[in-house]
């Protein structure tokens, strides 16, 4: 077994950048799909310090894999279909604030079942299929009762499909979109500090940010879709969050991360999980990244903007997210406060808010295992993954 070697640390996002690229479509297909992980019987793997895991991450090769992802969320929702609380209404005011151009997205994303699909996350358990050939190549099945919803991308057509409601969305990736995207990456990677050259300096870099606030073990070696798995603990050392841990279970063989974990103060089962319940390194096939829909099915197609549309719109959209956030607090007692005017009209009204929120001193409160959220009584919204008493603290101090 593994002994605890550790160090702490705050999670930066920059220090990740030297993952490997195949991790990024990983994580997405973690994000789009709502799944019980199954760990395997106790394995006994070489010793490995915090530093030699992310190595293993780090100095990962895989390209291609399939596999079942499974999701299970267990923060103290009922299990509903918290999309219901979208109204019609909150769809037409956010389609007018959209720049020019833009005025489909919202109403189309909310129609296709985007919206549903995120927050699905908060809720219930999902299973599906994943498929993976390198960075473009990505295909995710959705298992719904009694429906299947597909995401299908390869790099230069995209599409999302539901066969519930035989409804397609299908998109165009702009061409200069990844070499775009490559060119800022080379450019980042010529600017890097000369002390971040290798992958040991930069997991050295990564775990002294973050050591004020976390404490990083390597916990007990296990198994996760049969396969022998070294566990990365990330511990806050803050009495003043509502995470407890957060476990990542990293192939001993591939360096890939199979399983993500996190769990709740004081509550028993994880709070969130998300992982592999099997999984396979050959490469697929080729024609699973092609789609066509099926007869009869409705099609829309949806623009995405280039990379210089993007940048074009930027100040448009941000005129549309309002003034910018207040943060206060620091790493895992972070708390987010954002205006009155920069929330939307309707969100003091929806009835979804009104059936999961309940009254306390200074508002109402949205509470769930991980995060709570205050609506103020002015408005305001402010959420963390603290109690609530920091929320209201932190709102009475503005």
């Amino acid at each position: 077994m593994n002994p605890h070697g550790t160090k702490s640390m705050f999670v930066s996002r920059n220090s990740l950048k030297w993952l490997p690229a195949v991790v990024v479509p990983a994580v997405v297909v973690a994000g789009v799909i709502a799944l019980p992980l199954q760990a395997g019987a106790a394995v006994d793997l070489p010793d490995k310090t915090p530093e030699q895991v992310l190595l293993m991450v780090s100095d990962s090769t895989v390209t291609s894999f399939s596999g079942t992802v499974e999701k299970t969320a267990d923060l103290g929702l009922p299990n509903m279909d918290l999309s219901a609380g979208l109204s019609p209404g909150m769809v037409d005011q956010m389609s007018e604030s959209i720049p020019e151009g833009m005025e489909d997205f919202v109403p189309g994303a909310a129609t296709t079942g985007a919206l549903t699909s995120a927050l699905e996350l908060f809720s219930g358990s999902q299973t599906a299929r994943v498929y993976v050939d390198g960075p473009t190549n990505v295909r995710v099945q959705i298992k719904d009762p009694l429906a299947e919803r597909n995401i299908v991308s390869n790099g230069s057509d995209a599409w999302l499909y539901d066969s519930e409601t035989n409804t397609a969305t299908h998109a165009e990736i702009p061409s200069d979109l990844e070499a775009t995207v490559e060119e800022k990456l080379a450019a980042l990677k010529v600017l890097a500090p000369s002390d971040l050259s290798t992958p040991a300096q930069v997991a050295d870099r990564f775990l002294a940010e973050i050591d004020p606030s976390t404490t990083v073990s390597v916990g007990a070696d296990g198994e996760v879709a049969g396969r022998p798995v070294y566990e990365l603990v990330l511990t806050p050392k803050s009495t003043e969050t509502l995470v407890e841990s957060i476990a990542i279970s990293v192939d001993s063989e591939t360096g890939l991360p199979l399983q993500f974990v996190v769990r709740a103060a004081g509550q028993e089962a994880p709070a969130f999980e998300v992982g592999f319940t099997s999984i396979d390194f050959s490469t697929p096939s080729a024609d699973l990244f092609e789609f066509t829909p099926p007869a009869g099915a409705t099609v829309e197609e949806q623009e995405i903007p280039s990379m210089k549309d993007a940048t074009d719109a930027r100040g448009e959209f941000g005129e549309l997210v309002g003034a910018a956030p207040v943060v206060t607090g620091e790493a895992w007692s972070t708390i987010v406060e954002i205006a009155a005017e920069s929330v939307p009209a309707e969100l003091s009204d929806n009835p979804l808010v009104a059936e999961l929120a309940t009254e306390v001193e200074g508002g109402r409160l949205l509470s769930t295992s991980l995060v709570n959220v205050l609506l103020t009584t002015d408005g305001r919204v402010l959420a963390g993954s603290v109690p609530v008493e920091q929320l209201q603290a932190a709102a009475s101090a503005q």
